[in-house]
Protein backbone atom coordinates (compact mmCIF):
# COMPACT_ATOMS: atom_id res chain seq x y z
CA UNK A 1 0.00 0.00 0.00
CA UNK A 2 1.29 3.43 -1.01
CA UNK A 3 0.42 6.37 1.23
CA UNK A 4 0.05 9.66 -0.70
CA UNK A 5 0.60 12.59 1.64
CA UNK A 6 -2.39 14.96 1.70
CA UNK A 7 -1.33 18.25 3.30
CA UNK A 8 -3.74 20.56 1.57
CA UNK A 9 -1.60 22.00 -1.23
CA UNK A 10 -2.78 20.10 -4.32
CA UNK A 11 -5.52 17.97 -5.86
CA UNK A 12 -4.45 14.34 -5.49
CA UNK A 13 -7.10 12.71 -7.66
CA UNK A 14 -4.89 12.33 -10.74
CA UNK A 15 -2.07 10.78 -8.67
CA UNK A 16 -4.42 8.22 -7.10
CA UNK A 17 -5.94 7.40 -10.49
CA UNK A 18 -2.55 6.86 -12.12
CA UNK A 19 -1.36 4.66 -9.24
CA UNK A 20 -4.43 2.48 -9.64
CA UNK A 21 -3.85 2.25 -13.40
CA UNK A 22 -0.30 1.17 -12.58
CA UNK A 23 -1.71 -1.69 -10.52
CA UNK A 24 -0.80 -0.16 -7.14
CA UNK A 25 -2.93 0.10 -4.01
CA UNK A 26 -2.94 3.67 -2.73
CA UNK A 27 -4.53 5.72 0.01
CA UNK A 28 -4.34 9.28 1.30
CA UNK A 29 -2.36 9.99 4.49
CA UNK A 30 -2.90 13.25 6.34
CA UNK A 31 -1.84 12.59 9.95
CA UNK A 32 1.32 11.54 11.77
CA UNK A 33 -0.28 8.21 12.66
CA UNK A 34 -1.10 7.62 8.98
CA UNK A 35 2.56 8.13 8.13
CA UNK A 36 3.70 5.87 10.98
CA UNK A 37 1.74 3.02 9.36
CA UNK A 38 2.94 3.73 5.81
CA UNK A 39 4.71 1.04 3.79
CA UNK A 40 5.65 3.38 0.93
CA UNK A 41 5.18 7.15 0.71
CA UNK A 42 4.61 9.63 -2.11
CA UNK A 43 5.07 13.31 -1.25
CA UNK A 44 3.43 15.35 -4.05
CA UNK A 45 3.41 19.11 -4.31
CA UNK A 46 2.71 22.20 -6.37
CA UNK A 47 3.21 25.87 -5.61
CA UNK A 48 5.71 27.68 -3.43
CA UNK A 49 8.39 26.01 -1.29
CA UNK A 50 7.63 27.82 1.99
CA UNK A 51 3.90 27.15 1.63
CA UNK A 52 4.58 23.44 1.23
CA UNK A 53 6.96 23.21 4.19
CA UNK A 54 4.62 25.33 6.35
CA UNK A 55 1.68 23.07 5.52
CA UNK A 56 3.66 19.96 6.49
CA UNK A 57 4.82 21.63 9.70
CA UNK A 58 1.36 22.82 10.72
CA UNK A 59 0.04 19.27 10.38
CA UNK A 60 2.94 17.78 12.37
CA UNK A 61 4.18 15.73 9.41
CA UNK A 62 7.82 16.80 9.09
CA UNK A 63 9.35 14.60 11.79
CA UNK A 64 7.20 11.53 10.95
CA UNK A 65 8.33 11.81 7.31
CA UNK A 66 11.98 12.13 8.34
CA UNK A 67 11.65 9.21 10.75
CA UNK A 68 10.07 6.91 8.17
CA UNK A 69 12.72 7.78 5.58
CA UNK A 70 15.85 7.84 7.74
CA UNK A 71 15.14 5.33 10.52
CA UNK A 72 12.60 2.93 9.03
CA UNK A 73 14.03 3.14 5.47
CA UNK A 74 10.56 3.22 3.92
CA UNK A 75 10.66 4.06 0.18
CA UNK A 76 9.72 7.72 -0.25
CA UNK A 77 9.10 9.46 -3.59
CA UNK A 78 8.93 13.26 -3.79
CA UNK A 79 7.13 14.67 -6.84
CA UNK A 80 7.77 18.17 -8.28
CA UNK A 81 7.68 20.51 -5.26
CA UNK A 82 7.79 17.35 -3.16
CA UNK A 83 11.21 16.56 -4.65
CA UNK A 84 12.49 20.07 -3.94
CA UNK A 85 11.36 19.81 -0.32
CA UNK A 86 13.58 16.75 0.13
CA UNK A 87 16.57 19.11 0.06
CA UNK A 88 17.87 21.53 2.67
CA UNK A 89 16.51 24.79 1.28
CA UNK A 90 15.25 26.70 -1.76
CA UNK A 91 16.04 30.09 -3.28
CA UNK A 92 12.28 30.54 -3.43
CA UNK A 93 11.82 30.68 0.33
CA UNK A 94 13.34 31.04 3.79
CA UNK A 95 12.21 27.86 5.56
CA UNK A 96 14.33 24.73 5.92
CA UNK A 97 13.49 21.73 3.79
CA UNK A 98 13.24 18.14 5.03
CA UNK A 99 17.02 17.71 4.76
CA UNK A 100 16.85 14.18 3.35
CA UNK A 101 19.22 15.24 0.55
CA UNK A 102 22.16 17.64 0.60
CA UNK A 103 20.64 19.80 -2.10
CA UNK A 104 19.15 23.23 -2.80
CA UNK A 105 16.42 24.31 -5.21
CA UNK A 106 17.54 27.09 -7.56
CA UNK A 107 15.56 29.12 -10.07
CA UNK A 108 16.11 28.71 -13.80
CA UNK A 109 18.06 31.67 -15.16
CA UNK A 110 18.30 32.35 -18.88
CA UNK A 111 19.49 35.28 -20.96
CA UNK A 112 16.63 37.42 -22.27
CA UNK A 113 17.41 36.42 -25.88
CA UNK A 114 17.81 32.69 -25.16
CA UNK A 115 14.24 31.79 -26.11
CA UNK A 116 13.77 29.80 -22.90
CA UNK A 117 10.95 30.90 -20.63
CA UNK A 118 10.34 30.33 -16.93
CA UNK A 119 8.52 28.25 -15.86
CA UNK A 120 9.62 25.24 -17.87
CA UNK A 121 6.37 23.69 -19.06
CA UNK A 122 6.15 20.72 -21.38
CA UNK A 123 7.63 17.37 -22.25
CA UNK A 124 11.32 16.55 -21.87
CA UNK A 125 13.29 13.38 -22.42
CA UNK A 126 15.11 11.72 -19.54
CA UNK A 127 18.89 11.39 -19.62
CA UNK A 128 19.68 8.56 -17.15
CA UNK A 129 22.99 8.68 -15.28
CA UNK A 130 22.90 5.27 -13.60
CA UNK A 131 20.69 2.21 -13.19
CA UNK A 132 17.90 2.07 -10.65
CA UNK A 133 14.85 -0.07 -9.99
CA UNK A 134 12.81 3.13 -10.46
CA UNK A 135 13.82 3.22 -14.14
CA UNK A 136 13.45 -0.51 -14.82
CA UNK A 137 11.99 -1.33 -18.24
CA UNK A 138 11.55 2.31 -19.23
CA UNK A 139 12.33 3.04 -22.86
CA UNK A 140 15.57 4.81 -23.74
CA UNK A 141 13.66 7.82 -25.05
CA UNK A 142 11.17 8.11 -22.18
CA UNK A 143 9.54 11.56 -21.96
CA UNK A 144 7.83 13.17 -18.98
CA UNK A 145 5.72 16.25 -18.33
CA UNK A 146 7.38 19.12 -16.40
CA UNK A 147 5.96 22.32 -14.93
CA UNK A 148 8.44 24.15 -12.68
CA UNK A 149 10.48 27.32 -12.21
CA UNK A 150 13.02 25.81 -9.77
CA UNK A 151 15.27 22.77 -10.07
CA UNK A 152 17.26 20.83 -7.49
CA UNK A 153 21.07 21.17 -7.37
CA UNK A 154 22.71 18.27 -5.51
CA UNK A 155 25.99 18.70 -3.65
CA UNK A 156 26.75 14.99 -4.17
CA UNK A 157 26.55 14.03 -7.83
CA UNK A 158 25.96 10.41 -6.83
CA UNK A 159 22.43 11.43 -5.78
CA UNK A 160 21.54 12.30 -9.40
CA UNK A 161 19.72 9.44 -11.08
CA UNK A 162 18.69 11.23 -14.28
CA UNK A 163 18.81 14.65 -15.89
CA UNK A 164 16.73 16.40 -18.54
CA UNK A 165 17.41 19.29 -20.86
CA UNK A 166 15.98 22.82 -20.91
CA UNK A 167 18.49 25.50 -21.84
CA UNK A 168 21.10 23.10 -20.46
CA UNK A 169 20.82 20.01 -18.30
CA UNK A 170 19.11 19.99 -14.91
CA UNK A 171 18.36 17.30 -12.32
CA UNK A 172 15.19 15.37 -13.17
CA UNK A 173 15.42 12.40 -10.77
CA UNK A 174 17.32 11.92 -7.53
CA UNK A 175 17.95 8.87 -5.37
CA UNK A 176 19.75 8.44 -2.08
CA UNK A 177 19.17 4.96 -0.68
CA UNK A 178 15.38 4.66 -0.15
CA UNK A 179 14.68 8.36 -0.88
CA UNK A 180 13.65 9.22 -4.46
CA UNK A 181 12.49 12.40 -6.14
CA UNK A 182 11.19 13.30 -9.59
CA UNK A 183 10.92 16.89 -10.84
CA UNK A 184 8.25 15.98 -13.39
CA UNK A 185 4.65 14.84 -12.90
CA UNK A 186 4.42 11.06 -13.47
CA UNK A 187 0.65 11.24 -12.97
CA UNK A 188 0.47 13.45 -16.10
CA UNK A 189 3.08 11.58 -18.14
CA UNK A 190 0.89 8.85 -19.67
CA UNK A 191 2.46 5.40 -20.11
CA UNK A 192 5.95 6.52 -19.07
CA UNK A 193 4.65 7.90 -15.79
CA UNK A 194 2.53 4.82 -15.21
CA UNK A 195 5.56 2.56 -15.68
CA UNK A 196 7.66 4.61 -13.27
CA UNK A 197 4.94 4.52 -10.61
CA UNK A 198 4.57 0.78 -11.16
CA UNK A 199 8.31 0.39 -10.51
CA UNK A 200 7.99 2.38 -7.28
CA UNK A 201 5.02 0.28 -6.16
CA UNK A 202 6.94 -2.93 -6.79
CA UNK A 203 9.95 -1.98 -4.62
Amino acid sequence: MISVIDYGVCNLGSMLNMLRKAGAQAQLASTASDIDRAEKIILPGVGAFDNGIAALTERGLVEPLRRKALRDKVPLLGVCLGMQMLGRRSEEGKLDGLGLLDAEAQRFRFDADSGFKVPHMGWSQLLPRRDSVLLRALETRSRFYFCHSYHLVCKDGADVLARAGYGGEFVAIVQRDNVYGVQFHPEKSHRFGMELLHNFAEM
